[in-house]
């Protein structure tokens, strides 16, 4: 039996697990664990926040276990960059995972994205442009078979909900101003990304993209091989958005494709995709499960 390793991505909203050989993959889970949340105001990451995570990575530890993992490698990325205490976090990872999380950069986050997101597609189709938005940072990688540009900016999902929808339903004037500061932030990225406009593909990862591409297809049941390599057209995105963002909470759980827990920054992550897609331009956008921690399970197997 080929050799098996483990890619952990402790995110600012989720807190995920891929266990696989490089080629065929054996568990890919995810828990909402919310690590971030709080973080804007407060600036530390909360002890209930921590206590959701820890669970996680216990669950990930037996999991490991069970499968006779090799040797894993663990990240932690925007909220533990943030947090005065993220030291806290490290400890209780390293006790509740088994191995201690490297706190990677943003053009690192973006840069295993890329090659996570990219893994099997042909050239021909390049150069591409991923976009991963997550929780509290968003990654823009540019590149055909090699990374060639790279950019993470303070925008997500998370960080987005608590800094401007107040309301519920989020009021007009809180959406303009998000949407007017992921477009500042978009122009900086075009200025300091090579070939950001101008990728002949564009794919989106992560837990915005796939929820949003899910509540497109209504599907009530998770399936990834349905999601994978999805055509979300532009039109499609801002159809999701508008009806996300003008239900209630309490309403919005109700769409088929969402997940209780990510209802409440859902509407800030798809406004930041909808923005992505009106900047660039595009008619649409290709969905991929496959993402950063497949880019940490190569990182591993080409050591």
């Amino acid at each position: 039996m080929a050799e098996l390793v483990a890619a952990v991505d402790c995110g600012t909203n989720t807190t995920r697990l891929l266990i696989s050989d490089g080629t065929n993959d054996v568990l890919r889970i995810a828990r909402i664990t919310g690590l971030g949340r709080g973080l804007s105001e407060s600036g530390r990451l909360s002890i209930e926040a921590l206590g959701r995570v820890e669970a996680a990575l216990r669950e990930f530890c037996a999991l490991m276990a069970d499968h006779d993992v090799s040797q894993c490698r663990a990240i932690a990325t925007s909220a533990a960059r943030d947090a005065s205490n993220s030291d806290e976090f490290f400890e209780m990872a390293e006790q509740a995972l088994g191995h201690r999380p490297e706190l990677i950069s943003g053009a690192e986050e973006g840069s295993l994205s890329f090659a996570g997101a990219t893994k099997g597609l042909s050239a021909m189709d390049g150069p591409f442009l991923v976009v991963d938005i997550g929780g509290g940072s968003t990654e823009f990688a540019v590149g055909t078979s090699e990374l060639s540009s790279v950019m993470s900016v303070d925008m997500g999902s998370v960080r987005f909900t608590e800094k401007f929808v107040h309301s519920d339903p989020p009021r007009p004037e809180e959406l303009s101003n998000l949407f007017q500061v992921v477009a500042t932030h978009l122009d900086d990225v075009q200025r300091d990304v090579p070939g950001f406009s101008t990728a002949s593909t564009v794919i989106a990862v992560a837990g915005t993209a796939t929820t949003v591409a899910a509540v497109e297809i209504g599907l009530a049941v998770y399936d990834p091989d349905v999601i994978n390599g999805f055509e979300l057209t532009k039109e499609a995105a801002e159809d999701v958005f508008r009806t996300l963002a003008t239900e209630s909470l309490t309403a919005r759980v109700h769409n088929p494709g969402l997940e209780v827990e990510r209802a409440d920054v859902i509407v800030a992550g798809s406004a930041i995709l909808v923005g992505v897609m009106r900047h660039l331009g595009v008619s649409g956008v290709t969905i991929r499960e496959h993402d950063i921690l497949d880019g940490l399970v190569l990182s591993q197997l080409t050591v």
